[in-house]
């Protein structure tokens, strides 16, 4: 029998608010009542929002609520480093894994030429899409270029969510994404495919947000031919205004305010 794990992998970008708790406590509930692992990760590779000191108060205000983790920061763990900014060289791996597979192509393109490419497209009314402008004869990548996905095989893709039910969303959701960018560090799309396989993860629970995204998720685990995990995405706290998610901006206050 699989043991279920799980994993809740926050920013550094401040503090945490009941939305960030909510979208921790879901794994946290499944992994302590399936007797499985829960797995604590930080995502830190966006270094622009970065802020120094908001990790250890995301530690201490899930240690003050009792969610308490089996891997990551503090506690270690058998699939560590558990900090993405520690993990750069594995996804340089992976992504040459992408490279020989022709599946990946250095970006030579300036944002003026991507742009051009845009306005292009919107003279001729047409959605614009990287894919058709994907350079011939990419240069190597050396690393200091952004590494793009090449979707060699547009696709209707179909999963099911255990909260959303049956989903299903068409060739017109996949692009030529990045994986990791011109300073070196991996974009979500990529990083967390990566950490979720190494790390074992079984089961990732996560906001709505995410649900228009999963093509691209389901397209890189066909690349790397391996079995996703069970993919949930859990409907948002609401603002005041019941119009969007609840967020810092609309007033959501840090957990620990209520301490």
């Amino acid at each position: 029998m699989t043991t279920i794990r799980t994993r809740f992998a926050p920013s550094p970008t401040g503090y945490i608010h009941v939305g960030n708790v909510r979208a921790a406590l879901f794994p946290w509930l499944l992994a302590r009542q399936q007797g499985g692992t829960f797995i604590l990760r930080i995502e830190d590779t966006d270094r622009a929002r970065f802020v120094p000191g908001a990790e250890d108060l995301i530690l201490d205000t899930l240690e003050w609520l009792g969610l308490d983790w089996d891997e990551g920061p503090r506690r270690g763990g058998e699939y560590g480093p558990y900090h993405q900014s520690e993990r750069l060289e594995i996804y340089r791996a992976w992504a040459q894994t992408l490279i020989d597979k022709g599946l990946a192509y250095a970006d030579p393109y300036s944002p003026e030429q991507v742009q051009a490419f845009r306005d292009e497209a919107r003279a001729a009314k047409k959605a614009f899409l990287y894919r058709d402008y994907r350079p011939e004869n990419p240069p190597a990548w050396d690393g200091t270029q952004p590494l793009r996905f090449k979707v060699a095989n547009p696709k209707r893709y179909t999963w099911h969510d255990p909260v959303m039910g049956e989903l299903s969303a068409g060739p017109e959701a996949l692009d030529d994404f990045i994986l990791i960018k011109a300073d070196g560090y991996p974009t979500y799309n990529f990083a967390h495919i990566v950490d979720d396989a190494e790390m074992r993860i079984t089961h990732v629970i996560r906001g709505l947000e995410y649900i228009s995204s999963i093509p691209r998720y389901l397209s890189l685990y066909e690349a790397f031919e391996l079995t996703p995990p069970v993919l949930a995405c859990l409907p948002h706290i609401m603002a005041p205004d019941g119009k969007k998610k609840l967020g810092k901006r609309d007033g959501a206050k840090s957990v620990t305010d209520y301490r």
